[in-house]
């Protein structure tokens, strides 16, 4: 059986942007979702700190999460924000 790669990723919205920052990722999931390669992709908030969350990930391989980067966070989040693997 293929090993997948698995990944955790954080994003802490500004406190006046929450909301905003809320609807955006959870946009995110269902297209996500339909990405060659994407066996999970599960969005959490930290209920003690709302403008936490993390993205709990599973993906086939490592060219799935490149092609995920360079199709959904790149464009997104660099125009105004650090984005990294």
């Amino acid at each position: 059986m293929a090993k997948t790669v698995r990944v955790l990723a954080g994003v802490v919205a500004l406190p006046e942007k929450i909301e905003e920052v809320e609807s955006l990722l959870h946009a995110l999931i269902k297209e996500t979702r339909k990405e060659a390669g994407c066996v999970q992709y599960e969005l959490l908030q930290n209920r003690d700190d709302p403008a936490e969350f993390t993205f709990v990930e599973e993906w086939e391989d490592d060219s799935a999460i490149d092609a995920h980067f360079a199709l959904i966070c790149r464009p997104l989040f660099q125009r105004q924000h650090t984005c990294s693997r």
